[in-house]
């Protein structure tokens, strides 16, 4: 290196040193230099010429010609300052002068010539909206110097953008032109020709013996053949993306056994208008299999109970991922390593080591280095800008002073996500562990999002408008409300919720709520208390005649989590009052007048495995739930079958019944399947008495109305149908209900301020008066599709467009299709 270095200085100073002192010999004492013996000088001075937008002092500087240093002359130095200058990339001429010579003192000039800075560019060629996609993709700065690698940059990017879109053939031209309102500005036409959209006409695939063609096909994803029914996936080529592919065929032979598969050749044939054929070639090798598997360094586990685990015999075919999922990357956490995790071996490691290829056999060796138990030192969360540490410590597991588990991390993690105060994307863990003291420190990193919640819901259905106006603060302190400096708005942090509504259905229906809960009643528990009231006018009155029926209502309630049979499970009882109101306002023929009275008991049993509230992709919720009102009739000997409704209806008396199932199931990438089926039953102790004119279930719709004692009933949505039209036939609604749906949900945006998922469905469900004529099967059809938008501060906006297959009772014509709109109602 230093021999090549020194060869190229001296053809530098052979002939290049014309060039570099190309002015020196205007000045008598100039000429004493000589290019045969260099003289030692010392820098006098140094100037700088030619430059118009960079500072003088830093090129100086960035040169490495310092004032006072000794330089040779002719020599090395001078070279390797300008060197030093080119490397700046700023340049288009750099030369070093001597201005003059004082004795051994030496003056020096870098005249420079500056490379032109980007004044402004513009396109050509391609639409508007293709020039703002563009335009942040190359991200050119005005006043950036244009060189070499900007301008092959831009093109690469620009041809890179159209290739992702199918135009293959795109070319790129920029055009530099002189702008001369500015001092050395240049103006970059940049001409796009994307031509034609290139498609797969044909795929072929060579020396495929072990799968059909058509299997190995579907593998490829992203690459697909020209056919008139593909829709939803296009047929244009990306070679990333083909790239890919081609990984998720040679896994497919892997996870066969054939190990040494492997992709020889691909090849890319243009065919006509616009179309190309793709040849691969694979090399599939034999097929291999497991024989002799040990286990070495193990001591906590016996040899056998290990092979249980993993569950490979000798003869099964060989599958790398398979075997290393069983080892250490379960996503159901019953691998070996999460066995040994959640016993405290964070230092553990396991390497499966291939000892003897033998044919198609092979043996592996299972080395296993299990360390000694973590024990947890310190936890702490980073990133809570507004939710107060202890609220998110109470749900953590991680404990100090208990032994490191995996499972207790990642149930830490569900725990926060089901808050809905955290970004779930980037809720992470990180554990520090010391090796040399056997502890470790976990961090829990968070990102707050906005969970508060102005509620806007609103919905057209059965010919009215049904509309609702409420907030909803989730992450409420009431100990900060005299506290000020709390306030952002309002005083948050504490995890206690807080809504307040207010409801409407034009002029003749009103509803205004409050509730209140603290999830952790006493700060060291999970015991949660809730408080509600409720006042709701209907008035329906004329000038002649009153028509009304004001409800008013109030609940308080203890939940409590539970730890049998396991610690998913939770139930919360409440006792709930409820008054009726009724001037001669109908709701079952024979009672229109009077006051009704209703105390409640409530019992809700629930197990739920979804952490995620807003677009869950696994688990399940199964709720139980009773209300339960004293048997009055049980304790008296009044004739209840000759007493007027007034009288049965003083004091209510029923138990209601409801079952819900929902599960949630992740096939493949971001594609949800949810599965729901729920069941009501509303009924009476006496027969004399009757199931009452209230609590029914009023069938079909959007379910808009749930939540809410809208002529006292509960409103369960149908879509396909209108608003309570499927029980509408039943007098005063139906006392029993089923109701089912399926339905696939794939997400168009998980960002946590605007998730935004599209979905199909099909639902059934009919409503009926009595027990007796109760079928499951004897439903009512629909099948539709919809979308829905989450954003924190409105919560959930839909909208579904469903068929109705079905005629509804007393009409003989299907209910055809209905279009339901809502905002923050989840189905």
């Amino acid at each position: 290196m230093k021999k090549t270095f020194f060869i190229y200085c001296l053809l530098l100073l052979i002939f290049g040193s014309d060039r570099l002192f190309a002015q020196i010999n205007s000045e008598d004492n100039l000429n004493n230099i000589s290019y045969e013996r260099p003289v030692e000088y010392e820098i006098g001075g140094v100037t700088v010429e030619g430059t118009q937008n960079l500072d003088k002092n830093a090129i100086v500087t960035l040169s490495g010609l310092t004032l006072g240093d000794k330089i040779m002359v002719p020599g090395e130095d001078l070279s390797k300052a300008i060197s030093k200058l080119w490397d700046q990339n700023l340049f288009t001429d750099i030369q070093i002068d001597v201005s003059q010579i004082e004795e051994n003192t030496i003056f020096l000039v870098i005249k420079l010539q500056e490379l032109p800075k980007l004044s402004k560019f513009a396109f050509k060629g391609i639409s508007k909206s293709e020039t703002d996609n563009i335009r942040d993709k190359i991200d050119l700065v005005r006043g950036e110097i244009v060189n070499e690698n900007l301008i092959n940059n831009t093109k690469h990017i620009i041809q890179k953008y159209f290739e992702d879109k199918g135009y293959l053939n795109t070319t790129v031209e920029i055009d530099q032109n002189t702008d001369p309102s500015i001092v050395s500005g240049i103006i970059l036409d940049i001409n796009i020709n994307k031509g034609d959209k290139i498609k797969i006409n044909q795929i072929n695939i060579f020396g495929a013996q072990a799968f059909s063609e058509k299997k190995l096909k579907r593998q490829l994803k992203e690459t697909k053949e020209k056919k008139f029914f593909r829709i939803f996936k296009t047929s244009k080529f990306i070679q990333d993306s083909f790239e890919e592919d081609l990984e998720q065929v040679i896994a497919l032979y892997k996870e066969k056994g054939y190990r040494d598969a492997r992709i020889i050749k691909t090849e890319k044939r243009d065919q006509a208008k616009n179309t190309l054929d793709l040849d691969i070639i694979i090399e599939e090798g034999i097929q291999y299999y497991f024989r002799d598997i040990d286990w070495l360094g193990n001591t906590k586990y016996k040899s056998e109970y290990l092979d249980q685990l993993l569950g490979i015999q000798s003869g099964d075919l060989f599958d790398e991922k398979m075997m290393n999922e069983r080892l250490q990357m379960s996503m159901s956490g019953t691998d070996i390593s999460s066995l040994y995790m959640d016993d405290g071996y964070l230092f553990f490691n396991i390497d499966p080591v291939e000892i003897l290829v033998e044919e198609d056999s092979i043996d592996f060796e299972i080395r296993i280095y299990e360390g000694k138990q973590a024990t947890i030192n310190k936890v702490t969360v980073v990133g809570n800008t507004k939710t107060n540490e202890h609220v998110i410590m109470r749900e953590i597991r991680t404990k100090p002073g208990e032994l490191f588990r995996r499972s207790d991390i990642i149930r830490s993690q569900e725990e926060l996500n089901r808050l809905n105060y955290f970004n779930p994307q980037t809720l992470g863990v990180n554990p520090k562990p010391d090796p040399q003291t056997g502890n470790v420190d976990i961090e829990y990193s968070v990102e707050e999002k906005p969970s508060d919640q102005i509620e806007l819901q609103g919905g057209w259905g059965a010919g009215r408008m049904m509309g609702t106006f409420g907030v909803t603060f989730n992450n409420f302190s009431v100990k900060n409300i005299l506290d000020k400096s709390t306030w952002s708005p309002l005083p948050s942090g504490d995890g206690q919720r807080i809504s307040l509504r207010a409801s409407s259905n034009g002029s003749y229906y009103q509803n205004y709520s409050f509730s209140f809960t603290e999830p952790w009643l006493g700060g060291n528990k999970p015991n949660s208390l809730t408080f509600s009231a409720y006042h709701s006018i209907q008035d329906y009155s004329t000038a002649e005649q009153d028509n009304r029926m004001d409800i008013t209502g109030i609940n308080i309630g203890l939940g409590k989590r539970l730890k049998w049979p396991d610690d998913y499970f939770s139930m919360s009882q409440s006792i709930s009052f409820q008054k009726y109101d009724l001037k001669n306002r109908t709701l079952v023929t024979g009672f229109d007048n009077g006051i009704s009275k209703n105390l409640t008991y409530k019992v809700v049993l629930s197990r739920s495995s979804v952490f995620d509230p807003v677009f869950p992709k696994t688990g399940s919720k199964f709720t139980f739930t009773g209300d339960f009102t004293p048997p009055y009739s049980l304790f008296n000997d009044k004739d209840y079958a000759n007493m007027t409704l007034k009288e049965k209806y003083e004091w209510l008396e029923y138990y209601k019944i409801k079952l819900n199932g929902t599960w949630y199931a992740n096939p493949f990438a971001d594609l949800v399947v949810k599965a729901h089926s729920e069941f009501g039953l509303l009924s009476a102790y006496n027969s004399d008495i009757g199931i009452p004119p209230f609590e029914r279930f009023y069938v079909g719709g959007s379910g808009l109305t749930s939540g809410y004692n809208l002529n006292a009933r509960e409103t369960v949505g149908l879509r396909g149908y209108n608003d309570g039209m499927v029980s509408n036939h039943l007098e005063g609604g139906a006392s029993i209900y089923s109701k089912y749906i399926l339905e696939l949900r794939y997400p168009l945006s998980l960002n946590p301020s605007s998730t935004i998922y599209a979905t199909a469905f099909a639902e059934a469900g009919n409503a009926w008066g009595q027990f007796n004529d109760f079928n499951p099967f004897q439903v009512k059809r629909s099948m539709g599709m919809g979308v829905r938008i989450f954003m924190p501060m409105f919560g959930l906006l839909g909208f579904d467009f469903a068929y109705g297959y079905d005629p509804l009772p007393g009409t003989l014509e299907k209910s055809g299709w209905q279009t339901h709109f809502s905002i923050g109602q989840q189905f």
